[in-house]
């Protein structure tokens, strides 16, 4: 053994260089665990200066102890080793939750020590004396690999759930006023570790603006993971949300990671969190509180580096009040609330929005832009939108598949307003209509209105403009 690690040290020393080791290196946590001194200072030596963080262990116990306090994307740890060997103690982490890729190292090839490495779940097996582009490519190969599965599972999982931003759903798009102070509080709170709380209709872009939360945050390289809580039935979500390991439940054919997980150093976006049902709502308290799940039938918590941002379109202080949503996690939400305003009260994005959509759409669907003539765009401004930005986008594509503005939508938005319309209804048309044409000038507004600016200010803080 002493002669395979002064081996080893002579391949250091000759300044070998690999390829380029692929993009996921350089933020890659590392554990080695050996307990030669001269092979772990051979390890550190090589991967040090390419990776963000790489720990040693000189035995299996202080390896347990590293695990259970931080996360590693990679574990490399040799086989035989006094008091217990790498391949039995791998087993034993598998079975009590450990995700991460394991490397094994092994001065003996023998089948018999390569199918028990791979059935302990060893990712990859490096032959003692190996050189440093061995290891470094082995390291790279167990990141990709990572890095492909949590992909094609979060694309599978977006992919199976209902969603209206795949078009422009990293930006939010008008110029209105509304819109503006939106932008200008997803740029405040971004680079922040700041857990955000998305409010507003159905439709109006929260997850549009989590995405934004995502790509202006350090953590814009990462993984973005958005969770409907509404779309996995009751009795999956637990295991969606943690993971879980081999025989947790009936049909636990596999251990498999959670979306916590999957989004580990990234962002994790939990739409409809409302929904979320009350005996979960404990475990995401205590998963904000500590970042650490627990796998469903691990004896092991696991510590999770991510940005927690939620949405919800349900009032959650009425909802704490009926006692459908718990109070401390509701004021552990709170802390930083985003509201996304209605598409009626956005002016003219609309036609903005629309104008977009069609170009864009058309191009998607191989079809010809349907023209948006002044009548349309007059239906459009006097239109609510109950169904705000998704109502737009749908109404778009049917017309393009149509190859017209739908019949029905031109005759029944270009009837007159209802005489009944109350006071107030037409006190908060005026003013919001004077407030777009001076472009949300609230003192010019007051001035061409003859009120007060602070008459102007206390109608919108009631309108939630």
């Amino acid at each position: 053994m002493a002669e395979a690690t002064r081996r080893q040290a002579e391949s250091a020393q000759h300044g070998e260089s690999g390829p380029e080791f692929g993009p996921w290196l350089a933020q890659a946590s590392i554990l080695i665990v050996d307990d030669e001194p001269g092979m772990r200072n051979f390890l550190v030596r090589t991967l040090g200066p390419r990776c963000k963080r790489i720990e040693e262990a000189a035995d299996t116990q202080e390896a347990s102890r590293k695990l259970d306090s931080q996360h590693f994307d990679v574990v490399i740890l040799d086989n035989i080793m006094p008091g217990k060997n790498g391949v039995d103690w791998l087993a034993e982490q598998r079975a009590i939750g450990f995700f991460a890729s394991a490397i094994l190292m092994t001065a003996y090839a023998d089948l018999d020590t390569a199918i028990q490495a791979l059935r302990a779940g060893a990712v990859d097996f490096v032959l003692k004396p190996f050189r440093s582009n061995q290891i470094l490519n082995a390291v790279s190969r167990c990141l990709d690999r990572s890095q492909l599965q949590r992909e094609n599972y979060v694309l599978r999982y977006e992919l199976g759930t209902t969603s209206d931003h795949i078009l422009l759903r990293d930006k939010l798009i008008g110029h209105s006023t509304a819109i503006s102070r939106v932008r200008d509080k997803i740029a405040r709170a971004a680079p922040l570790p700041t857990t955000v709380l998305l409010t507003g209709q159905s439709g109006t872009g929260k997850e549009v603006a989590a995405r934004s939360l995502h790509a202006l945050s350090d953590r814009a390289e990462k993984p973005f993971v958005p969770i409907n809580c509404a779309a996995i039935p009751p009795e999956m979500i637990e295991s969606e949300l943690f993971g879980h390991l081999k025989g947790a439940f009936t049909g636990a054919a596999g251990a498999r990671e959670g979306l916590f997980l999957h989004a580990q150093g990234g962002t994790l976006f939990m739409d409809e969190i409302g929904e979320l049902p009350l005996n979960l709502q404990s475990k995401l308290l205590r998963v904000i509180e500590d970042r650490r799940v627990r796998p469903l039938g691990s004896e092991r918590e696991l510590p999770v580096d991510l940005r927690l941002v939620f949405a919800t379109n349900n009032d959650l202080a009425a909802e704490v009040e009926k006692g459908r949503f718990r109070a401390d996690l509701f004021y552990r939400l709170n802390v930083m609330q985003i509201h996304l305003p209605p598409l009626k009260e956005r002016g003219d994005d609309v036609q903005e929005l629309a104008t977009l959509f069609m170009k864009k759409l058309s191009q998607q669907l191989g079809m010809p832009p349907v023209p948006i003539d002044a009548a349309t765009r007059a239906a459009f401004a006097r239109y609510d939108w109950p169904g705000n930005v998704r109502e737009l986008r749908n109404l778009i594509e049917r017309s393009l598949i149509l190859g017209e503005i739908p019949d029905e939508f031109r005759a029944q938005r270009t009837d007159p307003q209802p005489a009944a319309e109350s006071l107030q209804e037409l006190e908060r048309r005026h003013i919001m209509a004077v407030l777009q044409e001076v472009g949300g000038n609230r003192n010019e507004a007051a001035r061409r209105l003859g009120i007060s600016r602070k008459t102007i200010d206390r109608k919108c803080a009631m309108w939630n403009v």
